[in-house]
């Protein structure tokens, strides 16, 4: 078996995905912060588990080859 270039490939995407959703996440940080810490939370609980959705279907890639 030869070595895949799609699993290299796949961790960079991955570490890409994540500091894409910082810069976004801390781009909005001033006006999150303006809101009372309830909704806080709520928001970055929710921008900690929005990142993972693209997860599957890149694994499944990295693995398979397939997108499907």
């Amino acid at each position: 078996m030869t070595p895949s270039w799609r699993k290299p490939f796949g961790m960079f995407l991955i570490l890409a995905l994540i500091l894409l959703v910082m810069v976004i996440v801390g781009s909005f940080s001033a006006t999150i912060g303006r809101l009372p810490v309830l909704v806080q939370l709520l928001i970055y609980v929710v921008a900690g588990i929005v990142w993972i959705a693209p997860l599957k279907p890149l694994l499944r890639w990295m693995e398979t080859g397939r997108w499907r």
